[in-house]
């Protein structure tokens, strides 16, 4: 899909057709993510890298902590 750069204020922005919104689960207001593949790519993503990384700490934790979690929602 080729997409058009346009003027908006001072900046230059993206108008993103709403196929391409309802394809990615996303609306007005939603962030969405640039990243730099290995492959020297860019990306645009509702998917956050980094919060994706703290949220498999937080399982790890919760799952060796299990009991103690347990005990403090008591």
């Amino acid at each position: 899909m080729e997409l058009n750069l346009t003027q908006i204020g001072n900046s230059v922005g993206v108008i993103l057709p709403k196929e391409l919104l309802a394809e990615m689960n996303i609306s007005k207001g939603d962030k969405i993510y640039w990243t730099r593949a290995a492959d020297g790519d860019y990306r645009i993503s509702p998917y956050n890298p980094d919060f994706a990384l703290r949220m498999e700490a937080a399982r790890e934790i919760m799952r060796k902590r299990r009991n103690v979690l347990r005990e403090l929602a008591k």
